[in-house]
């Protein structure tokens, strides 16, 4: 059963092994390790017997969360995962007094956009031309107040 927890920089190299085969424009070891040095930020990975089967995480403000990754591995997907990495990231804000969290999706990507109405997620904007490789809108969608 995998497990979530905060993200360690020793988990980095594995993370973006996976960021590179699920995004066209994937982080490399120093963004991450530039936002887990932050105390504005964070960042989760689902574990299970010690292999990293997604990740995601958030910048925080105020009273605003932005979300900017959830990934998971292509052979764990449909397992929860997504969901336990959206509910810490939840809680994370709820421990930290932010009441809405914000993302941004491919119009294209049916399966996160599922995920996201399935966690009380709504859309409530679109940015045109926000993707590139390829250029594609996303929805902006939002949790929260």
């Amino acid at each position: 059963m995998a497990a979530v927890r905060t993200m360690q920089k020793r988990d980095v190299d594995e993370v973006v092994r996976l960021e590179r085969q699920i995004f066209s424009r994937p982080w490399g070891s120093k963004g991450f390790l530039d936002a887990l040095g932050l105390s504005n930020t964070a960042f989760f990975v689902a574990e299970e017997e010690q292999r990293i089967l997604g990740y995601c995480g958030m910048y925080l403000s105020l009273d605003e969360a932005e979300i900017t990754n959830v990934a998971v591995a292509k052979e764990s997907r449909c397992q929860g995962i997504g969901g336990m990495l959206l509910n810490a990231m939840k809680k994370e804000a709820e421990l930290r007094s932010i009441p809405r969290l914000v993302l941004e999706v491919r119009v294209s990507n049916d399966t996160a956009i599922r995920l996201y109405e399935r966690n009380d997620f709504s859309r409530c904007g679109l940015r045109k031309n926000f993707y590139e490789a390829p250029v594609e809108d996303a929805y902006i969608m939002i949790y929260g107040q």
